[in-house]
């Protein structure tokens, strides 16, 4: 049976990164995010978040993602109404490609909601990522040039730090580039060494 390892982080941890290197290394790795956007796209996605949300968040027969985070994101009611459509097609998407995937002794599955849409009950172990706060804000600040405030506001929406690492297996601190591949290379090898 194929294992599935979730990996998660707070926003700016360095997800993306660890993801990459470990797909560097053959492992499939599941972008959730990256899954949820192209589902996001399709006309049936569309046409449920325009009847849940109005056709405020809809331009050129598209979701208006922008609209949309600014209608849902201080609003955990809209919130959870937006993931009641989301979180199930993505499911649905991560079962299919865990079947192409059975070959593997293990399958990482990222996701930055891991643990706040509950997907990390279906998940053998779990690898949290964490780096400082303040490394943390200038890393998202950079990346999507934003201000500190609406970083804020977006990790406030997330479990702590705290209440990731007491649900985790694995935690990766990542401060150096280097250090952070050596973790990671213990952490696979401790997989690579369960399945034996």
């Amino acid at each position: 049976m194929t294992k599935i390892i979730g990996l998660t982080g707070g926003i700016g941890s360095g997800k993306t990164l660890v993801a990459n290197y470990i797909k560097s290394k053959g492992i499939p790795v599941y972008i959730a995010d990256e899954e949820a956007k192209k589902i996001m796209e399709t006309q049936e996605v569309t046409r449920l978040v325009e009847t849940a949300f109005g056709n405020s968040v809809i331009s050129d027969k598209k979701i208006d993602r922008a609209k949309l985070a600014q209608l849902v994101f201080n609003n955990p009611e809209k919130l959870q109404k937006l993931n009641a459509i989301i979180h199930p097609l993505v499911k649905q998407n991560f079962d299919i490609w865990l079947k192409n995937h059975q070959k593997f002794p293990f399958v990482i599955k990222e996701a930055a909601i891991l643990f706040e849409s509950g997907s990390y009950k279906y998940c053998d172990s779990i690898i949290t990522i964490t780096a400082p706060l303040e490394t943390r804000l200038q890393r998202v600040i950079d990346r999507d040039n934003t201000n500190r405030e609406s970083v804020l506001s977006r990790i406030k929406n997330q479990w702590s730090e705290e209440q990731k690492i007491a649900k985790s297996h694995f935690v990766i601190h990542n401060i150096s580039m280097e250090d952070t591949k050596n973790q990671v290379d213990v952490i696979l090898n401790l997989l690579k060494n369960q399945q034996n």
